[in-house]
């Protein structure tokens, strides 16, 4: 959905992956043509050096970057196996650098006797922050790129680029609706405070809007998008402490007069 909101914006996108087929999708729905697919496995430097160069060969720059590949599974941390954990370290901690490295470096920095370009790189990450029980791996590999992101933030500012970190809650994406049943996704639905699953498309939007002029001055933040599930557990007032109008009881307090 964002790769798609951008190209409606104007811009000129290319969204890479691993599998030729979710991309070639993307590229057939998006408007006017202004999106482009190259496979890449983003925990290969080679590939990863190989996309960017060109897609600076083609378009002569890079002025946005959104880091959201991801990947973790469900278990118990006990039973995670180096492997396991490796696997989604790599992919979410060691990818996104590789991305972020590249992209900085060869489209944003400048060259010897260059001016900055200067750019945007988004990286998406997860909520809630308190911790994700039955993905420990994933938990540890989301604060990393979160607290990567602070520190990018502060060193590459010199060269105007902006890095954000969009934690991202529970949305209504094709894996969460067609993985799991459906008393798992409306349970899901029932922690989060407004009681409702985000939409791809109101995440969409807020990265076209940092993408935006509007967005020039975000910078080392780390934006929750969930819907207050990072601040409460389900919906306010809890049963039993409502009136029938859902208006919250007030405790009775002893006149002091």
């Amino acid at each position: 959905a964002s790769a798609l909101e951008l190209a409606a914006c104007g811009a000129h996108v290319v969204v890479c992956g691993r599998r030729s087929e979710p991309l070639e999708q993307t590229v057939a729905s998006a408007d006017g043509g202004r999106c482009e697919a190259r496979v890449c496995d983003i925990r290969e430097e080679d590939q990863v050096d190989a996309l960017v160069g060109g897609v600076l060969e083609r378009h002569g720059r890079i002025d946005v970057l959104v880091n959201n590949a991801g990947g973790q599974y469900l278990t118990p941390a006990e039973d995670i196996t180096p492997k396991g954990f490796r696997t989604v370290m790599s992919l979410n901690v060691e990818g996104t650098w590789l991305m972020t490295h590249a992209v900085a470096t060869r489209a944003m920095m400048g060259g010897p006797g260059e001016q900055p370009r200067g750019g945007k790189i988004m990286n998406v990450t997860l909520s809630p922050h308190h911790g994700l029980p039955g993905m420990a791996h994933s938990s540890a590999a989301r604060a990393a790129v979160e607290n990567l992101t602070r520190v990018l933030s502060i060193e590459w500012a010199r060269f105007g680029i902006r890095l954000t970190a969009l934690a991202a809650g529970h949305f209504a994406t094709d894996t969460l609706m067609t993985k799991y049943p459906k008393p798992v996704v409306e349970g899901v639905a029932g922690t989060v405070p407004l009681q409702r699953l985000g939409t791809e498309e109101e995440f969409a939007w807020l990265v076209a809007y940092l993408a935006s002029p509007a967005g020039d001055y975000f910078s080392g933040a780390v934006l929750t998008m969930d819907g207050a599930r990072d601040n409460w557990f389900g919906s306010w007032p809890p049963a039993g402490v409502a009136d029938a109008s859902g208006k919250p009881l007030a405790e009775e307090r002893r006149d002091r007069s």
